[in-house]
């Protein structure tokens, strides 16, 4: 049996180490996508299946890493899941024409699914409430800072190399993480063997992976509306089915009830409502910096990077600001704190010296850390044991969920404001992009009232170690 103080030593490393290497593969083939097309002879637009089919992977295979943890362990379904993300990625990097590409990128999702869930389940089990803040602190930065690297990161790759090497580079880091898991992993299993629910995986896996492509292509004019309407008619059919059937078996796919958990809820809501702001800024800011500020793509790639570094600092306080004013102070005052930094967006122009866009910058870096990294923990504050991996599950189905939503929020508010307005005008696209912001802002601050629902002591046993006397609201069974 592996050393217990090596395995909280070497876990969240571990952890880390794969889900940057997902959400980085996740965002820096956006940036390739021209020179993918000219390689292989094909438009840009035909490699649109390049993006949405990761994404479909994703959807259809986060809802069933919960039951193979449990069937399988952790161990074994983590180390297939990097196996089969670092196989993928070989292909897409030796693929010959875009259904090859098409097919293995949606191989590399089916693999990435299986990290982000499982990667939590194993901290969450391995760690006390106690220490739990500390270690999903640490994991929750590759998830911040991979999409706003990858577009710098691919745009380098890009610039030097082949695209073929956006692929390639996950292979040592793979196999390095495949060592890893098998001398440090947990391998932790559910204590009852759930048969698996086949019907709520069709009807919850085929109607997230309708409505996440919806959000992917939505307002690039490739989908008349009524084929829009009736795609999105049926993907919530199809969830608000799986959602009458999961109430109806005794194993269900996603065990709808831990919603009664009140942490649970507000911390599962709240996240998907905040990442409908947030989740636009990744899409706003390069048009920012390159339409409304006229800057090379490089230049805007590296004003993304001192948010990054605010992310990785924050580490050092959040745990010291969550024993001291508790989660419902943090999230509903950051929430507001999030929503003014975007605001402040909305003054950067064209004269706007880079010191403050870099303040700016890594002011709104800290707070989105801070935001993650409290909801991520929250999550877990009031779930037994037995839970941790259903639990898990739905949280990480409905972040997946959410950044979707996100990106599209972004796309809607730029499409409306910066429609009518020529390009090449870098003021009037600034102040296009400014009503933009202003909106991804409002939405942001009415988000914070999610939050006032939690109680003053809720959390406590993550935050402060302190157990209750007497639970809240236990799990239905």
């Amino acid at each position: 049996m592996t050393d217990p103080d090596k395995i909280k030593r070497y876990l969240p490393w571990l952890v880390a180490t794969a889900l940057f290497m997902e959400h980085l593969d996740a965002t820096v083939v956006n940036t390739a996508i021209p020179s993918i097309a000219a390689s292989l002879q094909v438009t840009p637009l035909s490699l649109k299946s390049v993006v949405t089919s990761y994404i479909l992977g994703l959807a259809v295979g986060i809802p069933l890493s919960g039951w193979m943890a449990d069937r399988f362990g952790t161990r074994r379904v983590f180390f297939t899941a990097i196996s089969i993300f670092t196989l993928a990625s070989v292909l897409c990097g030796l693929a010959l024409d875009p259904h090859m590409l098409t097919a293995a990128r949606l191989l590399q999702g089916l693999g990435g699914a299986m990290m982000m869930p499982v990667g939590r389940l194993a901290i969450v089990r391995t760690f006390p409430k106690n220490e739990l803040l500390a270690a999903m602190n640490f994991v929750i930065i590759p998830a911040l800072i991979g999409p706003l690297l990858g577009p710098t990161v691919g745009g380098l790759i890009v610039h030097w190399t082949s695209w073929r090497m956006i692929f390639f580079i996950n292979v040592p880091v793979g196999l390095a993480a495949l060592y890893l898991v098998w001398k440090h992993m947990p391998d932790y299993r559910g204590h009852e063997k759930r048969p698996l629910d086949v019907i709520g995986l069709v009807l919850f896996s085929s109607g997230t992976a309708i409505l996440s492509w919806l959000l992917e292509v939505f307002g690039e004019h490739t989908l008349d509306a009524l084929t829009g309407g009736l795609l999105l008619a049926l993907s919530l059919a199809l969830l608000g089915t799986y959602a009458w059937h999961a109430c109806r078996v005794k194993h269900p796919l996603l065990r709808l009830t831990l919603f009664k958990v009140r942490t649970f809820r507000i911390s599962v809501i709240g996240g998907f409502v905040t990442r409908l702001g947030v989740g636009g800024l990744p899409f706003l800011l390069p048009l920012l910096y390159q339409l409304g500020l006229g800057l090379p793509a490089w230049q805007s790639g590296l004003l993304m990077m001192p948010s990054a570094a605010a992310a990785m600092g924050m580490k050092l306080f959040a745990p010291k600001l969550l024993a001291r004013f508790g989660y419902r102070q943090v999230l509903t005052v950051n929430t507001v704190c999030i929503g003014l930094t975007i605001a402040l967006f909305t003054l950067v122009g064209p004269g706007t010296p880079f010191y403050v866009i870099v303040a700016i910058s890594l002011a709104q870096g800290f707070f989105n850390s801070l935001q993650f990294s409290s909801m991520n923990t929250l999550a877990y504050a009031d779930i037994d044991a037995n839970d941790s991996s259903m639990a898990s599950t739905i949280s990480s189905s409905f972040q997946q969920l959410s950044m979707s939503f996100g990106l599209a929020a972004g796309s809607i508010v730029t499409a409306w404001f910066l429609g009518p307005v020529a390009q090449d005008n870098r003021a009037l696209v600034a102040q296009a992009l400014h009503y933009g912001f202003a909106t991804l802002a409002i939405l942001t601050l009415l988000s914070s009232a999610v939050f006032w629902r939690l109680r003053r002591n809720d959390g406590d046993s993550i935050s402060r170690g302190q157990v209750k006397a007497k639970e809240a609201e236990p799990v239905a069974q």
